[in-house]
């Protein structure tokens, strides 16, 4: 008690962030209750119908709603597999430039993207996609396309158009902490194994990676536990009638489920089982990387 009245003043100042908590993200865990309701705009979350587990049987048999699953993790699949690396790969590349202009500006070249909203770069995609873009007019130029063509309207490349996107704004951003852990590494390491003969691809194998092992599996864990997550914002800049097969996410399709058609309690049961998804997938990763490391990051 002594040691809580000497911190009064600072214990003050974290009960602005504790009241946000509590109103906006645990308050609202009871309104998880519609899912098991029958909740229209004119119940209240205590006056609906309770009808069991029937919403989570329509998700059950709802075609459109696996196919956003199965949309969901492709895209989110490819973006492990390319978003993931792409930021490890780049945070290297930046760390072995020599210090100077060039290291600077390249870095500051690749965070750019990531402080633009997706409506700013969405609408570049759009544009450099369209029939009368820079994609195609290299492509024409070149040969390699014999017309233009709008990609956005080819369902069958929305995919990677999506994941390159992401990678694109995303993968500088994300060098970050690996830049600042290489920032820790003691140089002496290096020194020794130059001694040693080993060269640049060898140290970076044998030192920079072990030596990024701990952060790697943070961001692993992370990226799995959200992989029935997708960038909404991203979706609805570059979804439009022609690509929704191959577009439809779980989270637009809660949106337009929920905001759109009105129909709350479905989308809550959606959102309520993706999150449940989402938790076990988190614990199967940790469990994973505790193996791989003999030891858990979180």
């Amino acid at each position: 008690m002594r040691e809580l009245k000497k911190q009064i003043p600072l214990q003050l100042m974290i009960i602005p962030g504790v009241i946000f908590m509590l109103v906006f993200c645990y308050y609202p865990i009871y309104g998880l209750t519609i899912a098991f309701k029958n909740y229209t705009v004119i119940d209240t979350i205590d006056t609906a119908r309770w009808v069991g587990l029937e919403n989570f049987r329509i998700i059950a048999s709802d075609k459109y709603f696996w196919q956003s699953v199965v949309n969901t993790l492709g895209i989110s699949l490819l973006k492990l597999l390319i978003g993931f690396t792409t930021p490890i790969i780049l945070a290297i590349m930046i760390y072995e430039l020599k210090d100077g202009s060039f290291k600077r500006i390249s870095q500051t070249v690749s965070y750019l993207p990531h402080f633009l909203s997706w409506i700013i770069l969405g609408g570049m995609v759009v544009n450099w996609l369209s029939t009368n873009g820079m994609l195609n007019a290299i492509l024409v130029n070149v040969g390699i396309l014999d017309k233009p063509k709008n990609f956005l309207l080819d369902p069958e490349k929305y995919w990677m158009i999506a994941v390159l996107s992401d990678t694109w704004k995303e993968a500088g951003w994300g060098t970050i902490l690996y830049l600042a852990t290489m920032a820790g590494i003691d140089p002496t390491y290096y020194e020794a194994a130059k001694i040693d003969g080993a060269g640049k691809l060898r140290q970076i194998v044998s030192i920079t990676l072990p030596m990024l092992s701990t952060i790697i599996s943070l961001n692993f864990i992370l990226t799995i536990s959200s992989l029935l997550k997708s960038n909404l914002d991203q979706t609805l800049v570059l979804m439009n009638s022609q690509n929704l097969s191959k577009a439809e996410v779980i989270d637009s399709y809660v949106y337009r489920m929920g905001l759109t058609q009105g129909d709350f309690s479905y989308a809550t049961a959606v959102g309520l089982g993706v999150s449940v998804v989402s938790v076990i997938l988190l614990l199967l990763a940790n469990q994973i990387t505790k193996k791989l490391n003999d030891g858990s990051v979180l």
